[in-house]
């Protein structure tokens, strides 16, 4: 039997390509295994930023819908059929997907493909109803020391994590970041606190400082750089190049340049997805010769939700190092707007 509740909540709408309304919406009904939450934080993303200027995206929403899906909060009312400890009153991380655990993918542990991976949007409101499968896989409840704003971070960071672990890092490495977004900064922090020579490649000098603040080795600003790749390999040992390479950009040209800067036997994580129907050049000798692995990371796993909030509550990544500021909700149709010129701001607390 569903809850139902009286009354309405902001909400931020998409509407189609760049049309983003704050509007007053009806605060969701709860199914018996779902639970209702009211939104304590929720973060912007570059992922977002696409959406928004594309007017929807194919797996994650179909406009119009409530829009946004990093976010923390506390459960507002569970349904009957709820377990899991979560109640009234916890403090959770839900995060925006989980999978079905049945088909072909998921039972090879490639649960981040599968079949029927269920996504929830909707970070951008009041509250948010969280679907009875993600409460059951991938509702997560918050340490009490770790704040609301980091606990935000767990979705974007769960993917990261596991880049780092398919890509095969270890301490002691060299790896280059290529692109120093929220994404690639995220990227930097993460391998610079666990022993990784972190070479980092951003695009101006903002991007570069935040580099070396969050703890690359060295950083360059490519605008400035006449061979990137020979800039890179002459920080590598005999110029052989990096142990591997992450590239958190998505256009075919720096995707070339991951694949020129590592070495032989090396490893490149084509992080950054390029607009489909882009075409990428590859001498393919190289690949074959030197031995490099090719390989792309998509989205996360329950497995890697969990340990990106064991990362957040040991304090590997803070909110503070990537969250430029807050803006209440009816600022959010301004905000990308502003995003759209790429004025600098990584990521901004939406505080609905």
């Amino acid at each position: 039997m569903e809850t139902h509740f009286n009354g309405d909540m902001n909400a931020a709408v998409l509407y189609g390509r760049e049309d983003l309304k704050i509007e007053r919406v009806p605060i969701p009904d709860l199914a018996p295994d779902e639970v209702l939450v009211r939104v304590k934080v929720a973060l912007t993303c570059g992922t977002d930023l696409k959406v928004w200027r594309q007017g929807y995206h194919a797996k994650m929403i179909a406009p119009p819908a409530v829009f946004g899906h990093e976010l923390s909060g506390v459960v507002e009312a569970a349904g009957s059929e709820v377990g899991n400890g979560l109640k009234q009153g916890s403090w959770v991380v839900p995060a925006n997907s989980a999978p079905c655990n049945n088909c072909m993918f998921c039972r090879k542990g490639q649960s981040n493909l599968c079949n029927s991976l269920l996504f929830n949007n909707g970070a951008y409101a009041e509250y948010i109803r969280i679907p009875g499968r993600i409460v059951r896989e991938n509702t997560l409840e918050i340490p009490a020391h770790v704040p609301f704003r980091d606990a935000a971070l767990v979705e974007p960071l769960a993917c990261i994590l596991r880049g780092i672990e398919e890509t095969g890092i270890r301490p002691g490495d060299t790896t280059v970041v290529v692109g120093c977004g929220p994404i690639g900064l995220k990227f930097i922090r993460i391998l610079s606190v666990r022993g990784v020579r972190v070479i980092a490649l951003g695009k101006r000098k903002s991007q570069v400082r935040a580099a070396e603040q969050l703890g690359a080795y060295a950083a360059f600003d490519v605008t400035e750089l006449d061979n990137p790749v020979s800039a890179v390999r002459h920080l590598t040992e005999n110029g052989h190049g990096a142990d591997s390479v992450i590239e958190a950009v998505g256009v075919p040209q720096t995707w070339q340049w991951a694949v020129q800067m590592v070495r032989r036997g090396g490893t490149v994580n084509l992080f950054g997805g390029c607009p489909r129907g882009s075409h990428v050049k590859f001498d393919p000798s190289v690949l074959h010769y030197s031995e490099i692995t090719l390989r792309s990371t998509f989205h996360h796993t329950p497995q890697f939700i969990r340990k990106a909030l064991d990362a957040v509550a040991k304090g590997e990544v803070r909110a503070s190092d990537f969250v430029t500021g807050e803006i209440p909700l009816d600022e959010l149709p301004r905000f990308f707007r502003k995003m759209k010129h790429r004025n600098g701001e990584l990521k901004m607390a939406v505080i609905p």
